[in-house]
């Protein structure tokens, strides 16, 4: 199952929390806002029972208003606004209540009080009533407005509130996937410093650049320090193991040569093909090392392809299948190559010694850096070639380019493997010599 991504977890869980906030601060703003209208439309229903506790006279009973409130909507029926006054048995209404009548509110105290109720007309109300004495008589003043308007106001607000708060939401969720890539952008940094240990063991994590990162990044150092620690530990033991065998294998060579000697020639040629087995993996197993050792390096040396290729070639021109071939080295002395000039010997080394082997009048080695950067050294001969379906087996340990032949198949493959612990690739082709075609490539 594919983890989810920690961005995604985070700008989800940003995104969610972001939102219910909002949903929050909507209905707690629309509550508010009502709260806001009621609260004003309260105050102006109290000014009007002023109006009215101030137009009462006497003597009473009865009550009796010396003038009546001056909004004119007391005057239309079922208008949305009125007032009423109860007391000793009398009733005064506005005309807006036509034959209706407000309900009795009750009111415990002097002060006015906000209630809202079902009212006349079939409308829902908000009442402020208060209870006063006048020349010794006890009355209810009243005073109503349609809750109606109310309502469409706080729903209008409520709804041109959620579009800004949508809207509002979207630039959060923006700015916290923007927070949440700055934030995350150390973890980032840090998986390509992780790429860069997986080529090589040397490698170290540099400064966290987050101080929650340090002891991450503190103990992925350790852990490599102690990787580094067992591999070079496994690779000297495997290297001394195959050092040390080498004396005892000269040892049983030359008992070899004297049982052959003394005519025991089947017991001596079982002890060669032995000896030779046992030689082959160790050479195998040095050159796997050396292979190692050449990955887990820091940056790379540089080298001259000509000045090696000269070298090895002078020195095969003095060996017995150097001596009956033309050998020609056709590289630009400037050229240079990211590999350590002894590894470039251990390339080239085995290569040439296969093209002067299987060449039959001459072996070519031309070099050239390529317009995007990569250096090419291609070896060439005339001898029969290969066929192309042999390639990769010729590059596997063990294959040889001909059954025949000396040796044990182990010189393209170790070179095969230096070239790639160096980042190169090595293939086989035809030659445009007749032969064979080496060619080995390092990238820019």
């Amino acid at each position: 199952m594919k983890p989810a991504s920690l961005h995604l977890r985070l700008l989800l869980g940003g995104g969610i929390a972001t939102l219910a906030a909002l949903a929050v601060a909507w209905l707690a703003m629309t509550w508010l806002f009502g709260r806001h209208v009621d609260r004003r439309e309260a105050t102006e229903l109290s000014r009007q029972g002023m109006a009215l506790v101030g137009a009462l006279h006497g003597p009473a009973p009865p009550l009796a208003l010396d003038d009546h409130p001056q909004d004119p909507r007391f005057q239309i029926p079922s208008s949305g606004l009125y007032w009423q006054v109860l007391g000793d048995g009398a009733a005064l209404r506005s005309r807006s209540l036509w034959d209706q009548s407000l309900p009795n509110v009750a009111s415990r105290s002097q002060d006015w009080t906000l209630s809202k109720v079902d009212g006349p007309f079939g409308r829902r109300l908000l009442v402020v009533a208060r209870k006063i004495e006048f020349d010794g008589v006890p009355a209810q003043i009243a005073v109503a407005t349609d809750v109606a308007p109310q309502a469409a106001a706080q729903a209008e607000f409520a709804r041109e509130l959620a579009g800004f708060m949508a809207v509002l939401w979207v630039f959060l969720t923006a700015a916290a996937f923007m927070q949440v890539r700055l934030g995350l952008s150390p973890l980032s940094a840090l998986r390509l410093d992780l790429e860069r240990m997986k080529r090589s063991v040397t490698e170290r994590l540099p400064k966290a650049r987050a101080s929650e990162l340090s002891p991450l990044v503190a103990a992925i150092n350790d852990l490599a320090d102690s990787r580094e620690a067992d591999i070079q530990r496994a690779r000297r033991r495997a290297a001394d193991l195959a050092h040390s065998l080498k004396t005892p294998l000269a040892a049983l060579a030359a008992q070899a040569r004297q049982a052959r000697a003394q005519g025991a020639t089947e017991a001596a040629d079982g002890l060669d093909l032995s000896i030779d087995m046992v030689a082959a993996t160790l050479e195998a197993e040095l050159a796997r090392a050396r292979a190692a050792a050449v990955r887990d390096k820091g940056p790379p040396g540089v080298s001259r392809p000509a000045s090696v290729a000269e070298r090895l070639v002078a020195v095969l021109e003095r060996t017995e299948d150097g001596e009956r071939i033309l050998m020609d080295v056709d590289i630009e002395p400037s050229l240079t190559v990211s590999v350590e000039e002894p590894i470039l010997m251990e390339v080239l080394g085995p290569i040439l010694e296969n093209g002067a082997r299987y060449a039959r009048r001459r072996l070519s080695v031309s070099g050239a850096r390529s317009a995007d950067g990569a250096v090419s050294i291609h070896i060439d001969d005339d001898g029969h070639g290969l066929a192309m379906e042999r390639a990769g087996a010729a590059l596997m340990r063990g294959g040889r380019l001909d059954e025949a032949g000396p040796g044990h198949g182990l010189g393209l493959a170790i070179a095969r493997d230096l070239v790639e612990a160096t980042k190169g690739r090595m293939t086989l082709g035809p030659s445009s010599l007749g032969g064979l075609r080496v060619s080995l490539i390092w990238a820019a």
